[in-house]
């Protein structure tokens, strides 16, 4: 056998050959090929486009981005209720652009192609596509491997909307892009994009209108939604809630003096009850597609549908056992795809415990959260009342209000509340509005993941002032009707004596 040679595949030479080809560079292909390379497996990391994926280009950065420069023109409006009296700001549409495009050139180079090849990792610019079971074609070249770990991710979907086709539409690939602020943004969505895109458009002095087809934020708690629903409308968002969109028209005539990116002609929308609503802009905000097409997985005998590749508990395809998946084009049996970011990353923690150590691993969402960066914040995890009670759980409602948070009220941002779902003395779900509630509900995560008792939560001493002690009175409050009762008063009197 000549010096060097490779006995781990019967294959012919002319194809690479890999442990491990990981497809697409976003949150989980690169979360799991950093390590799995720094461990010593040979990995081949192949993208057809940006390095960073949806996250880092068009997603989780520049929205956040977007919305720092709309928290601080809404903060330089507000100043006055703290004795504090400024102009009012002017946007300054270039530079806001230019904060977007710093933040992703920033952390851009911990996604570099330089940084994967230094971990050993050989990484592949192209489209992927299968054309057997453990191999694919990347620019001509045929490449083979043991195992596949496919994280191509997902794009936005388009409604079927009548006349969408005709219209000048963005989606959050485009809508960081735009040269001049639109005039008249119309969104179409009330999930989590929907809702940041609106309130970061309005901070910034754009007039913007939401339609939903049910309720903005439809899976979290109501009492909650309520109370942001007031803060979107406060700062002049117009929501269109429970209607449906029946059609889309290009408008013949600029509204509101304003229009699209090169000229182009504003949008209208009709909606099932006969209303016409007009836009310079139109976002479509309406969910998420798996990016499946382009792989040729049948010529791989892997089943996959819209929501992504049909898989197990453990991300592993349940009709090709060498190829897993990961991320938004993940769709495990019973429980569908999340998508977001940090499931990626724990999607690649799942998969290096799998290929690289070969332990049992599987998903497990009880205690996975989820965040929409509005202001305030709005964060959960675990069951909503409305799913625990579903579940069958016998549940007990423990809540607390931001406007009886001393920290809320010396920085007068009382909007708020949090609310625990407890069952069997744990907490099973928790829901906070407030500033930095994504911040706050990791204390929550780590209780539903490890089965805290309630007792315990009550007891943790929480710095004061802060927002977080909401969480602590919360958790106190369960114990408030038994420790003031006549029988513990009768008690303590009892004990008093005795001393």
């Amino acid at each position: 056998m000549p010096p060097g040679a490779d006995t781990r595949f019967d294959v012919p030479r002319a194809d690479a050959q890999f442990d491990i080809i990981v497809i697409g560079a976003g949150a989980a292909g690169l979360s799991f090929t950093a390590v799995a390379a720094q461990l010593g497996l040979r990995v081949a990391l192949v993208e057809r486009a940006r390095m960073g994926g949806d996250c880092l280009n068009f997603g989780c950065v520049p929205s956040k981005a977007l919305l720092a420069a709309a928290h601080a023109a809404i903060a330089a409006r507000e100043a006055g209720k703290f004795g504090v009296r400024l102009p009012p700001p002017r946007i300054d549409w270039d530079g806001v652009r230019a904060h977007v495009r710093s933040a992703i050139a920033t952390l851009a180079p911990m996604d570099s192609e330089a940084r994967f090849a230094s971990f050993g990792a050989e990484v592949l610019r192209g489209e992927a596509r299968f054309v057997a079971a453990e191999t694919i074609a990347v620019n001509g070249r045929r490449l083979r491997a043991r195992r596949f770990v496919i994280a191509a991710g997902s794009r936005p979907a388009i409604p079927p909307i009548t006349g969408l086709d005709q219209v000048p539409y963005l989606t959050h690939l485009d809508i960081f892009d735009l040269a001049q602020a639109p005039g008249h943004l119309l969104i179409v969505g009330g999930g989590p994009v929907g809702l940041e895109m609106a309130q970061a458009h309005a901070g910034l002095g754009v007039r913007v209108t939401l339609v939903q087809a049910q309720t903005i934020a439809p899976k979290e708690e109501p009492e909650l939604v309520d109370a942001l629903r007031d803060s979107l409308r406060a700062l002049g968002v117009t929501l269109v809630e429970n209607t449906r969109v029946a059609a889309a028209e290009v408008l013949s005539e600029q509204p509101d003096g304003g229009q699209l990116d090169g000229g182009q002609p504003g949008v209208a929308l009709v909606l099932a009850d006969g209303r016409r609503l007009v836009g310079t802009h139109l976002l479509i905000a309406a969910g998420r597609l798996a990016n499946i097409e382009a792989l040729d997985l049948d010529k791989a005998g892997i089943r996959a549908g819209p929501r992504g590749v049909a898989t197990d508990r453990g991300l592993r395809s349940l009709t090709n056992r060498r190829v897993f998946a990961a991320g938004d084009i993940a769709d495990p049996a019973g429980i569908g795809p999340r998508y977001f970011t940090h499931v990626g990353s724990y999607h690649a923690a799942i998969l290096v415990r799998r290929l690289a150590f070969r332990l049992p691993a599987r998903l497990r969402y009880a205690s996975l959260p989820r965040v929409t960066f509005t202001a305030p914040e709005l964060a959960q995890v675990g069951l909503t009342e409305a799913e625990a009670r579903a579940a069958g759980h016998a549940v007990t409602v423990l809540a607390w209000k931001l406007a009886n948070n001393d920290r809320a009220v010396t920085e007068a941002e009382t909007t708020g509340a949090i609310k625990l779902i407890v069952a069997r003395n744990r907490v099973i779900g928790a829901s906070i509005l407030a500033p930095h509630a994504g911040e706050m509900i990791n204390q929550w995560t780590l209780a539903i993941d490890q089965r805290t008792k309630l007792s315990i939560l009550a007891g943790l001493i929480v710095p004061y002032p802060t927002r977080a002690e909401i969480g602590k009175r919360a958790a106190s409050a369960g114990f408030a009707m038994t420790l003031f009762s006549r029988q513990m008063k009768t008690l303590v009197r009892w004990l008093f004596r005795l001393s």
